[in-house]
């Protein structure tokens, strides 16, 4: 945890989340740095933050996630903003993100599969266009279908 606050709120707030490391009264620069340290590691790197302080570490960031109820400076720079105070909303974030990604890849391997086979046996005449066509609306019904599996998401 890194954070502007004095050692012991930051230790109250570590020992609750069960966080063992905190870096307490950092400055914004000391945020960035550190940020672009781990980067340099190779590292992927998240931060969580409400203030202006935290906006230049947020851009920088990997993964910049503002609180909804932090400044405008924060939502601006981050790439996600919980609506809630909720720190347990990052790790759904994250977790919706790889669903909604693994769903486009299963949409982009089915269309590019269904096209590669359908195409040619279409081209060939051995398929009769009522029938292709259907199967094309099938296909979009079918990526459709898929997408609406990320709204029964759950915590």
């Amino acid at each position: 945890m890194v954070t502007g606050d004095t050692t012991a709120a930051a230790q109250a707030v570590a020992d609750e989340l069960g966080m063992d490391q905190v870096h307490a009264g950092v400055l914004p620069q000391d945020k960035f740095d550190l940020v672009t340290t781990h980067q340099g590691r190779g590292e992927r790197v998240a931060m969580i933050g409400d203030g202006v302080n935290d906006a230049a570490a947020l851009a920088q960031a990997d993964l910049g996630i503002a609180m909804g109820s932090g400044t405008d400076a924060a939502i601006a720079a981050s790439d996600i903003t919980l609506m809630r105070s909720d720190l347990g909303l990052a790790v759904d974030a994250v977790a919706l993100s790889r669903a909604t990604l693994r769903t486009i890849k299963v949409n982009l391997f089915w269309a590019f599969f269904y096209n590669v086979l359908a195409i040619p046996v279409a081209a060939m005449g051995f398929l009769n266009p009522m029938l292709a066509g259907a199967a094309m609306a099938f296909s979009s019904v079918f990526v459709v279908l898929n997408s609406l599996r990320l709204t029964r998401f759950k915590r």
